[in-house]
């Protein structure tokens, strides 16, 4: 029983280690978006982090078309890199798990 105890132990410090490498290996996934009509593109890492931002001139000239754009794009740039994290994420996670009876949720 303690044995079993100690292993599942460190399977769950094996899956939390990881968790994290999967994290920082996320700030390296990029994922671009752009409006339909390529006036504005935005990337962002897999953790959601904003790397660039690209503005056609046209919509420097339209404060509410920008802003529309903006909150568009961005939007949708959002989540993509959130279906990434969380699909990555819970993978790193469901590897490591220990067969914990009711736990099979993740499986």
């Amino acid at each position: 029983m303690f044995g079993d105890m100690m292993n599942m132990m460190g399977k769950l410090k094996e899956t939390q280690k990881k968790v994290e490498e999967t994290k920082k290996r996320l700030d390296t996934v990029l994922i671009d978006e752009s409006s339909h009509d390529n006036k504005l593109k935005i990337t962002l890492t897999a953790n959601r982090t904003i790397k660039s931002i690209e503005i056609d001139d046209e919509l420097l000239q339209d404060k509410e078309q920008l802003e529309d754009y903006l909150i568009l794009t961005l939007n949708k740039a959002l989540e993509k890199a959130t279906k990434v994290n969380e699909a990555e994420l819970a993978a790193a996670a469901k590897e490591g798990l220990p067969n914990i009876p009711g736990m099979d949720m993740f499986k």
